[in-house]
């Protein structure tokens, strides 16, 4: 007796993989949209979860953004059920909020899931999304355009808890396959269409032509490149761990320490002190004045930071802290 369709056996080696690398749980859920990616992904955790023993739970998040978003909500939670999840619900939010339409859905969508993986067995687990090796392109591609960094540029991360993308080395032109094999027909959401959107037209506009320019492959090296550099990244986060731990004291950061270190890895101990910190919003240019105060200090006076906070040095110490008032 033949095996699996090529495509469908692709997606359920790659989740087979991923679930075997993750760690036990004692569930898993799926994010489920109803498009390609989301409904190949579901069948694959459902096949692998009853081998497994692991109870798979599909969650349908309706953004309520266009017309019949309800019925396709619930079509798409009835299909997850069909290809073999031990449950689905529909999730209902609301967008709203700053960063435009995108980011917004994005908060939504990504809240109401942690909210719905918080409610089951433990209140822990994992949410399994649908981003594909396409995506990890279109990532990278927008990391490179914004001139975002080698964190941006590393691309979206296989196993970032609760969130897991198994399908970063599978191809969205795979996940359709997949589907047209189970002999499902899956959603085409009008969004991923739409011009207005910049990922839409790197998708169907740049990819494309970088495609035929370079002559093919081009999505499948701009993920590899996102792989080796989320491995340099973790890297050097490990080391600048390092130097932070000797570096940190409770009146701040001791200077003569972080002025031995390389800029680059200086920069990240600042970042996650920052962080630690409460200051949001960090950019390079953030992060580059500060690291002045250790590797170019005159003198100079306190970097204004988002939140109305001020980083400066201080008797061999950078502290940050909201400035006084003068009034």
């Amino acid at each position: 007796m033949s095996g699996p369709d090529p495509a469908i056996a692709a997606v359920r080696t790659a989740v087979r993989d991923f679930l075997t690398s993750a760690g036990a749980f004692e569930e898993v859920c799926v994010a489920v949209s109803g498009g390609a990616d989301s409904l190949a992904l579901a069948e694959a955790a459902a096949f692998t979860g009853t081998r497994a023993g692991l109870k798979v739970r599909a969650l349908v998040v309706d953004h309520g953004l266009q017309d019949g978003s309800a019925e396709t909500a619930a079509l798409a939670a009835n299909t997850a059920r069909e290809l073999g999840v031990h449950s689905a619900e529909v999730l209902k939010v609301r967008v709203e909020g700053a960063g435009g339409p995108e980011a917004a859905a994005r908060r939504a969508r990504y809240g109401a899931l942690r909210s719905a993986l918080d409610s089951g067995p433990g209140g822990h687990g994992l949410v399994l999304l649908g981003h594909t090796l396409d995506d990890q392109a279109e990532t990278v591609l927008l990391g490179l355009g914004r001139g975002s960094g080698p964190r941006s540029l590393a691309g979206m991360r296989p196993h970032d808890p609760p969130w897991g993308r198994p399908l970063l080395g599978v191809t969205r032109a795979t996940t359709r396959k997949a589907c047209r094999a189970l002999g499902v027909d899956p959603w085409q959401d009008p969004h991923n269409e739409d011009p207005r959107f910049t990922r839409v037209r790197l998708r169907t506009e740049v990819l494309p032509l970088l495609e035929d320019v370079l002559a093919g492959g081009v999505a499948a090296s701009l993920a590899r490149t996102a792989a080796q550099l989320r491995e340099d990244t973790e890297a050097l986060d490990t080391l600048a761990g390092e130097v932070y731990l000797r570096a940190f004291t409770e009146e701040g950061l001791d200077v003569a320490v972080l002025a031995t270190e390389p800029p680059a890895l200086r920069r990240r101990v600042l970042r996650r002190w920052l962080l630690d910190s409460g200051v949001r919003e960090l950019t390079d240019a953030h992060l580059r004045s500060i690291d002045a105060l250790v590797g170019n200090w005159r003198g100079q006076g306190g970097v204004w930071l988002p939140g109305d906070l001020v980083a400066a040095r201080a008797h061999g110490r950078l502290s940050v802290e909201a400035p006084q008032s003068t009034t």
